[in-house]
């Protein structure tokens, strides 16, 4: 490769002809160096790196002080076929890194182009990659290293700065959490100057007021609920009268129809006994008396019997109109009637098995009519009889007691009447109505109403009877009367 020029000139005789002359550039090391060093100044490269230049006929380098070895030039090596087919190929500049003979270079390749525009070879230019890489990297580790190094002034002074300004932030995310747990008296406590501060101060103002009114709400629901407490217990005592009431209602209707029936009856029968009564002294005053001595067993045990049944029909009519005949009547040894009505149930006693043991130690009288009591006395015993069919043990107890203030009966002594007996009891759903009306559970063998004519009986002579039982242990009445007449002295 030359580098070839011509110029015209003018002879001595007037003739003209052309100058020419050319560069031999093959293996011109001056021309190659002098374009190295034009282009790479002192200093200008990285120390350990190197600069190059290279002329290239084709893709041959012809020129260049690229070495192989030391002081060995790599001339006659050839350019890598990427550069080739951009350069020569495609008559474009190359500026990148290129591997040139042993090494990495960053390179630029420039076209050599004849007088027809034609590439005929390539002008290169470079320097060493890895002086340049680690400079680059030694520059970008001492800026690291410089930004860590202000890093670890700044990045304290800086987290202290930041903590003004999150530590209040944390402080009311772990208020309201306390809060939302339940805790109303949590507060932020990190009031200052600043916006944050000034939030924090309305927050706990907020707090504050959320506290007090959850205090009242508190308060109004306590008192609602003492006075729901105080009304549902009023509405309980109310629905207890009324369903008390419901049932004095119930037992009166029931004890007023049956002593309008009661009455009824007593009427229908006193009128044949007077009838009977009239034809039996007519009868005994029409026969002489030898006649009348005859028959007088007979008219005798006619007069008996009709004696009872006008007995049966004053009681009758006393249990169907009690106040008419409330005053009438005598005082009353109790023991005395507890053995009549004993003696009465000996049938009941006897065929039922029961074994009955007393323990009469009352001393005073009361006001109730002997029949009655007898009639509760029996009502009793045969109720027992009936609830232990194969046997069992009946107590009946009188003693003399202090009246119960408490149960309405005043200050004053009473008669207490223990009948006890050991068997099956009964549960308290059938404990609670066996003073009803009509309400049996020995179905064909009861009418349901000897308990409830017994209640009645015992409270028109001023006392109370009281039933307990147990299921499994027995069942116990106690029957309560005023004492009307004591006998030695204060019982």
């Amino acid at each position: 490769m030359m580098v070839h020029a011509a110029a015209p000139v003018t002879l001595a005789g007037g003739g003209r002809a052309a100058l020419v002359g050319g560069v031999l550039l093959n293996r011109n090391l001056g021309f190659i160096d002098t374009i190295n060093d034009l282009v790479y100044r002192e200093r200008s490269l990285p120390e350990g790196s190197r600069g190059t230049a290279t002329l290239f006929l084709g893709d041959v380098r012809v020129s260049t002080n690229v070495r192989l070895f030391e002081n060995v030039r790599a001339l006659g090596t050839r350019v890598s076929a990427a550069v080739s087919d951009r350069v020569l190929g495609a008559s474009e500049t190359w500026l990148d890194r290129a591997f040139v003979v042993n090494d990495w270079y960053v390179s630029a390749y420039e076209p050599i182009l004849d007088s027809h525009g034609e590439a005929v070879g390539m002008l290169y230019v470079g320097f060493l990659e890895a002086p340049f890489s680690a400079a680059r990297a030694n520059s970008l580790l001492a800026v690291a290293l410089s930004l860590l190094a202000v890093l670890a002034i700044t990045v304290p002074v800086f987290l202290r700065w930041a903590g003004r300004i999150f530590l209040p932030l944390e402080r009311m995310t772990q208020t309201m959490a306390r809060v939302e747990a339940g805790d109303l008296r949590a507060r932020i406590d990190a009031r200052g100057p600043d916006e944050i501060g000034q939030v924090a101060g309305h927050l706990d103002t907020l707090l504050d007021q959320v506290q007090e009114r959850d205090a009242k709400l508190r308060d109004w629901a306590a008192e609602l609920e003492r006075k729901v407490e105080d009304r549902t217990r009023d509405l309980r005592e109310a629905n207890d009268r009324l369903e008390q009431a419901t049932r004095q209602l119930v037992l009166s209707e029931k004890l007023a129809a049956v002593g309008e029936i009661t009455a009824s009856v007593a009427h229908e029968i006193n009128n044949p006994v007077a009838v009977i009564q009239g034809n039996l002294d007519v009868a005994r005053d029409s026969l002489d008396a030898d006649a009348a001595a005859a028959v007088k067993t007979e008219f005798d045990l006619i007069d008996a019997q009709v004696h009872r049944i006008s007995a049966m029909v004053s009681k009758l009519l006393q249990f169907a109109r009690p106040d008419d005949y409330a005053a009438s009547a005598p005082a009353l040894d109790t023991s005395e009637a507890i053995q009549e009505a004993l003696e009465l149930a000996r049938h009941q006693a006897e065929t039922h098995a029961l074994d009955i043991s007393t323990d009469l130690v009352a001393r005073a009288r009361v006001a109730m009519d002997r029949g009655e009591l007898t009639q509760v006395v029996i009502n009793l015993v045969v109720n027992a009889a009936h609830a232990m069919p194969q046997g069992g043990a009946l107590r009946i107890a009188t003693r003399d007691v202090e009246a119960d203030a408490q149960a309405g009966a005043g200050d004053g002594a009473e008669v207490e009447i223990e009948i006890a007996d050991d068997g099956p009891g009964m549960p308290p759903e059938v404990l609670a109505r066996i003073f009803d009306p009509f309400f049996t559970t020995k179905r064909s063998l009861g009418t349901g109403l000897g308990l409830s004519i017994s209640q009645t009986l015992v409270t028109h002579a001023g006392g109370t009877i009281l039933a307990q039982s147990t299921p499994g242990a027995g069942s116990r009445f106690t029957i309560r009367l005023p004492a009307a007449e004591p006998v030695g002295g204060p019982v």
